[in-house]
């Protein structure tokens, strides 16, 4: 074979194993991301009022980072390829049956541990690992952003998607035809088997998990690029659970919930791929601070205008650019504090962190409704967490980038 033919062939590899991860990312991503439309139907079936149903969806947040360390540290032992199956699987089991729950603890176990636990099997701990190790080094920061950038167009795909479905078919036949589309993902799982955690470079003499793990945990940095995680989960599960609340709260119709979660992730596929671009000209721990400033500001601009249409669509437009666009620097970080050996696991405990913030963004969004009928108390604290994350992140050691010639 040339050396032409054999770059050709290495070239399609790569897309094959980017469009694998980034189709399975927006078939998970994308399905449980669309779950907040669902809320009010759940509701009204169920009656079990705004406050328990938001309990489900903030377990399945905190249920979703859990499981990222394990998965990860699976996938790390004997390949990404059986996780991803088992996950998609999880996926789609509990979403199709979501709809029969009558009780919290029926929509916990549905939602929050079945679903939740699937998406985090496989979800970015275990395909941003796979990706970085399937994929030369120059081309990794581009590869995650692209890989992101595939839960956000599921968002953006499935979110119209759920909502005529519910338009058409009702909102628990909806659900469960959104359970069986996730299985178009499992295909991935066979491209993406790849192998267990390659060994340790030249030189460096290989690490057990839970060594890797003790030495993160003593590292500043990492601590620290974990603390603005738990941040970007807050904002990110508020969001996504209830910006259709907040919009039916302002007294528009529903169709602009549906299409608000769809430009969170229209242009959150914009900021992923561009954040992919710029981990490689600019240091990572900076872009960080300035998505989380940028977030600050935009929330307090929200607040100040006018609650119409075209200012919420305007709004999601900017929360998507800076939605999961901390994602690609957050991996990268992790990858160049530690080295790719075991960072399913590394990354799948900053994970945790992110959903322990999701947890609390879900959740604390349902109670702050119930107690005050709106989400301006909500809002406040995501300003001044982002503010607290924008600054936490100055702090993090990381070499400078050579020139560029």
């Amino acid at each position: 074979m040339s050396k032409a033919d054999s770059s050709s062939h290495r070239q399609v590899a790569v897309w094959l194993v980017l469009l694998a991860a980034a189709g399975t990312f927006a078939l998970t991503m994308g399905t449980r991301q669309t779950m907040g439309l669902f809320l009010s139907s759940l509701n009204t079936s169920t009656g079990l009022g705004v406050g328990n149903i938001s309990l489900a969806f903030a377990f399945g947040q905190l249920w979703w980072g859990l499981t990222q360390p394990f998965a990860g540290a699976m996938a790390d032992k004997v390949g990404a390829g059986r996780v991803l199956f088992v996950g998609i699987f999880l996926v789609a089991l509990g979403t199709f049956i979501t709809p029969w729950m009558t009780s919290t603890a029926g929509l916990i176990f549905a939602i929050g541990v079945l679903a939740a636990g699937g998406a985090g099997m496989a979800g970015p701990a275990v395909l941003m690992a796979t990706t970085t190790r399937m994929i030369p080094a120059d081309k990794r920061g581009l590869a995650t952003g692209i890989v992101n950038a595939g839960g956000s167009f599921g968002q953006f795909l499935m979110a119209p998607i759920a909502g005529a479905l519910m338009v058409g078919l009702g909102w628990a036949s909806a659900m469960q035809v959104m359970g069986v589309i996730v299985l178009l993902a499992l295909p991935a799982a066979f491209l993406l088997r790849g192998s267990p955690a390659q060994p340790a470079p030249v030189g460096h003499q290989p690490q057990r998990t839970m060594d890797a793990i003790r030495h993160a945990l003593r590292n500043p940095s990492y601590l620290m690029l974990a603390a603005g995680f738990f941040v970007c989960g807050f904002h990110v599960a508020f969001l996504a659970t209830h910006l259709p609340g907040v919009i039916a709260a302002c007294g528009l119709p529903v169709q602009f919930g549906a299409w608000s979660l769809a430009m969170l992730g229209l242009f959150n596929i914009v900021g992923s791929i561009a954040m992919g671009w710029a981990v490689g000209r600019w240091r990572m721990k900076s872009l960080l601070s300035l998505v989380y400033a940028v977030r600050a500001f935009a929330v307090l601009v929200f607040l100040l205008a006018p609650k119409t249409g075209v200012v919420m669509l305007v709004f999601a437009a900017v929360m998507g650019l800076t939605f999961l666009s901390t994602v690609p620097p957050t991996a990268g970080l992790v990858a160049k504090f530690f080295g790719v050996s075991n960072m399913a696991t590394l990354f799948g405990i900053v994970m945790l962190t992110h959903q322990l913030g999701g947890f609390l963004g879900a959740w604390l969004g349902g109670k702050v409704f119930e107690a005050t009928g709106n989400y301006d108390w909500v809002w406040y604290i995501d300003i001044l967490l982002a503010i607290g994350a924008a600054l936490i992140h100055l702090p993090i050691r990381e070499a400078r980038l050579p020139a560029r010639a």
